[in-house]
């Protein structure tokens, strides 16, 4: 058992030595390194003895809870790091940018509701799926991103393997599943029926959103079985939010745009 010795009228130098090794041993970093700063400050505002404790605590419970959301973001697997503030809504006006921000309150989660995205390639479906996910994992939501094809291979190796059970059950613990570019390529029946099986694992219980370059009509060309395919599109968007994306790439007009620029 480790104790730091107690007296009183400790010098400055011994005094941050104190300080020093009691954050380490209670593990407060954030304290350990802004104490100083916080302490000249506090002499500074001429802080209560309560005061200066308060924005000690508080420094330590916003560093934590930063390190927190960097930690759910980078466990969601995200390919790529998106946010709605990049997003340039004057660029696409079919994207509602009060909608957006709706959604970015994420009660939608909190309801188990599903989100889609549909949508023609560079029309910002997902970036705005990447975007309002990682929203989420900010505010406390445990969420994993995939792509379609992706989840459906792994769920296709794990039912070979005997760990179907296992790799669905972790796939319906995420608070949100983000499924990117569904519609991109056609699922035989076992790898759609596998995908149906996460679906029906997580209805009205987690939510689900995905980003698909087809509309539901043109769904049946990577869900072949037509009921399969209705079964799935239920799925997906009951008591949801269809958001279409349009068919104008906003991504090759800006590049257009730029190419057009005088030197």
């Amino acid at each position: 058992m480790t104790t730091l010795p107690r007296q009183r009228g400790l010098t400055e130098q011994a005094a941050d030595a104190a300080i020093d090794t009691a954050c380490r041993l209670l593990r407060l970093p954030s304290i350990r390194h802004e104490f100083n700063d916080i302490a000249d400050r506090a002499v500074k505002d001429q802080m209560t003895y309560c005061g200066f404790l308060a924005e000690l605590l508080m420094a330590e419970c916003d560093d934590r809870a930063r390190r927190r959301s960097e930690r759910r973001i980078k466990a969601a697997g995200f390919p790529r790091g998106k946010s709605l503030r990049a997003f340039d809504f004057e660029a696409n006006p079919n994207i509602d940018a009060a909608t957006i921000h709706t959604l970015a309150s994420c009660e939608w989660i909190k309801k188990s509701q599903p989100l889609c995205l549909i949508g023609d390639s560079g029309t910002g479906k997902s970036h705005m799926l990447i975007a309002l996910d990682t929203e989420a994992a900010m505010k406390g939501y445990r969420v994993r991103y995939t792509l379609a094809t992706k989840l459906v291979n792994e769920l296709v190796e794990a039912a070979d393997e005997k760990q179907l059970n296992k790799t669905i059950a972790r796939y319906g613990r995420v608070d949100l599943l983000c499924i990117d570019e569904l519609g991109y390529m056609e699922l035989d029946r076992h790898g759609a029926e596998l995908l149906f099986q996460v679906l029906t694992e997580r209805e009205e219980k987690n939510s689900v959103a995905i980003a698909s370059n087809e509309s539901f009509g043109g769904w049946t060309k990577t869900f072949t079985d037509p009921r399969l395919c209705a079964a799935i599109v239920d799925r997906l968007t009951f008591n949801g939010t269809i958001i279409e994306t349009g068919k104008d790439s906003y991504r090759l007009a800006s590049t257009r745009a730029r190419a057009e620029e005088p030197a």
